[in-house]
């Protein structure tokens, strides 16, 4: 199965942006009322000293159009000599279009006429926005210092009214259609996308109006907006990741358009972990650009909206108020370096054997489905994302909605509540050509039709469950055991895994069954079965009979957890081909080949302390520091720290 590898192409060339957000400490958001192009300078010198070559900058909505039919020609003259400076530099920038959110506040044209007038279907003030779109193209369209071109600074948030609806799709995506019509008829040849924040229904289960899939056919990449907080560490270094993985659903390049943090949140030696853990988890995931919230502090600014009322929004810089490096910037330069010495841009993810499968309830408003069913599908898809990591799994989201890979030795169904009926049929088919099907039970979280939603799941595992109508099987232990009474992959007889329990009234439940012609490998502390095993032509199912993927994502600080064991074992017992794992779940390895052939091999650790790591390569060969040296067997990675080495076989 191929994993999403794709590059941001300008011309017939791919590229891999890194850079920062961008506005000048002189003003903020109001900098272009205040612009100095001596202090602009300094600021982007620093940046670009630390191999930084992309700003993300924006014309404020309010100054450069404050007129109906009229562009501030003295704002456009400021920030054509903003290229300038960037082409001094030998970098360039992505202009952003309609700016009236940012950092905490919402701000209209003086002419917009209020909130109610609607800025996605109000006929005048659509074109009002395409107008404006086009002309500023038109005067900068062939500046060389113009990477590319975003229609808006996360529009769900300004464009929403408050205490209405969401946005229909079909206005949002025909106003996006539009502003992407006004780009290219202003002469704009570089790449475009929307910058709103890949916030849509099929990556985040949520409809804000933007879906990515159907804008994903307007645009040339995809650009993910990412600030969730979260309460296990080892969701929060890879939460950027995941989403990535799920922002490729349009098959267009994924940009990281912001991620970042404010030095008010977090102290200074976890700035620095926070941010290697989101640019290399991404790259993993198939980021092919990464762009830092943001280039500067805004101490003196603390009279002026939005920080007076969003303090915190001061301190998200790279740098301080007056140009110092922060732990951001020098993880960026460190990154920067690592992207030159594998030649980023000329590599791609190997192929995997193993599938995560993204069922299309995540994205779909299936008849009498709901917005937990779509909540569900989101936290345990990526619980069991997490595990195929902590396992050394390489996995490639297969979505239902798509059609399933139709390649893959393993598929995994984490939790999984709901799928449609044909796509159960075709895993059957899948596991008698060979394949092996893995499913966790899960009797999802509200009461309305609780319990699963397949068709013959006796017949598919090998079982004979015991459900009672209207009722689940509460789990009353504290933690859940597992003890195997025969091997399974890497899990000897006897072992003994265990899983807190977690989840309310309705999911913390277990599926009581039978052997019918499966296999009991675990049983429960109580006898029960916990893992079942079924023979289906040249394949097999896998039946858990706890929801395990689901018990983790409702815990915080709970992973590593035991079911990275499980996957770890599914891969070898469904011949998974892996190049590299580490006989430890906190440190997370991938592999990247060049065009070339050469492979370059990640080690993400998620110790809090320095950490020895060795590795273990089932295929044979030897690991190489990427900037030359002796060929390594063993070696320490520092807290949360990250090691590439070239692959040599």
């Amino acid at each position: 199965m191929r994993r999403n590898s794709a590059k941001v192409m300008v011309g017939d060339r791919p590229v891999a942006w890194l850079g920062a957000n961008f506005w000048s400490r002189t003003g903020g958001p109001l900098m272009w009322r205040s612009y100095d192009p001596a202090v602009v300078r300094a600021e982007l010198r620093v940046l670009a000293e630390h191999g930084l070559r992309q700003t993300r900058s924006f014309f404020y909505w309010p100054d450069f159009h404050p007129e109906p039919s009229t562009v501030d020609e003295e704002k456009v003259a400021h920030y054509r000599d903003f290229l300038d400076a960037h082409a001094e530099l030998g970098m360039s920038s992505i202009p952003t279009f309609i700016v009236g959110h940012m950092s905490g506040e919402n701000w209209d044209p003086a002419w917009r006429g209020g909130i109610e007038r609607d800025l996605y279907a109000d006929v005048w003030l659509v074109s009002r926005q395409a107008w404006f779109v086009e002309q500023m193209v038109r005067r900068l369209h062939d500046h060389p210092a113009v990477a590319g071109w975003l229609i808006s600074n996360e529009m769900p948030i300004y464009g929403r009214r408050r205490g209405q609806p969401t946005a229909p799709q079909s206005d949002v995506t025909s106003w996006a259609t539009l502003m992407v019509q006004a780009v290219r008829a202003g002469g704009g040849h570089q790449p475009v996308s929307l910058g709103d924040g890949a916030w849509g229904i099929e990556v985040t289960g949520e409809d804000n109006g933007f879906s990515v899939r159907e804008t994903g056919e307007l645009v040339d990449f995809v650009g993910p907006h990412v600030y969730k907080m979260e309460s296990d560490q080892v969701r929060q270094h890879l939460n950027a990741a995941f989403l990535c993985e799920l922002a490729a659903v349009a098959n267009k390049p994924v940009v990281l358009e912001e991620f970042g943090l404010s030095t008010d949140f977090v102290s200074e030696p976890n700035q620095g972990h926070y941010y290697r853990q989101s640019l290399h988890n991404s790259l993993l995931a198939g980021a092919t650009g990464w762009i830092a919230w943001n280039n500067t502090d805004y101490d003196h600014l603390n009279t002026q909206d939005p920080y007076r009322h969003h303090p915190f929004e001061m301190h998200f810089g790279i740098t301080t108020n007056t140009g110092e490096p922060k732990e951001p910037l020098r993880e960026l330069d460190a990154f920067a370096k690592v992207l030159a010495e594998v030649d980023f841009v000329n590599t791609h993810r190997v192929d995997t054997d193993a599938a995560l499968v993204v069922s299309s309830y995540l994205e779909r408003d299936y008849p009498i489905s709901t917005a937990p069913d779509r909540a569900l599908v989101f936290h345990t898809l990526r619980q069991g994302y997490v595990a195929a990591r902590e396992a050394h799994l390489p996995v490639a989201l297969s979505r239902e909605e798509d059609g399933l890979a139709t390649d893959a030795k393993l598929y995994l169904l984490p939790s999984t509540r709901q799928i449609l009926a044909p796509t159960w049929l075709q895993l059957h088919e899948f596991a008698n050509d060979g394949a092996v099907v893995y499913l966790s039970y899960c009797s999802g979280e509200h009461a309305f039709h609780r319990g699963p939603w397949f068709q013959k799941l006796n017949d598919m595992f090998g079982v004979e469950h015991q459900l009672a109508y209207g009722l689940n099987n509460p789990i009353d232990d504290d933690v859940v055991e597992f003890t195997f009474t025969e091997d399974f992959g890497g899990i000897k007889t006897g072992e003994t895994l265990r899983f807190a329990a977690a989840g309310n009234e309705n999911s913390r439940a277990y599926l009581p069954v039978r052997a019918n012609g499966a296999t009991v490998v675990a049983t429960d502390q109580h006898g029960n079965p916990a893992l079942l095993r079924y023979r289906v032509g040249a394949g097999e199912t896998i039946l858990c009979t706890y929801p395990l993927e689901h018990m983790a994502s409702k815990q915080g600080r709970v992973n590593p957890e035991d079911t990275h064991r499980i996957y770890d074992a599914l891969a070898t017992v469904a011949g998974v081909s892996r190049a590299v794992t580490v006989d430890d779940p906190s440190v997370f390895t991938d592999v990247l080949e060049h065009t070339d052939g050469r492979r370059f091999v990640w080690f993400v650790s998620q110790h809090a302390a320095e950490h020895k790591v060795t590795p273990v390569l089932p295929g044979g060969g030897t690991l190489r520091p990427i900037g030359g040296g002796e060929p390594v067997s063993q070696f320490t990675l520092p807290a949360y720290g990250v090691g590439v080495y070239a692959l040599e076989v």
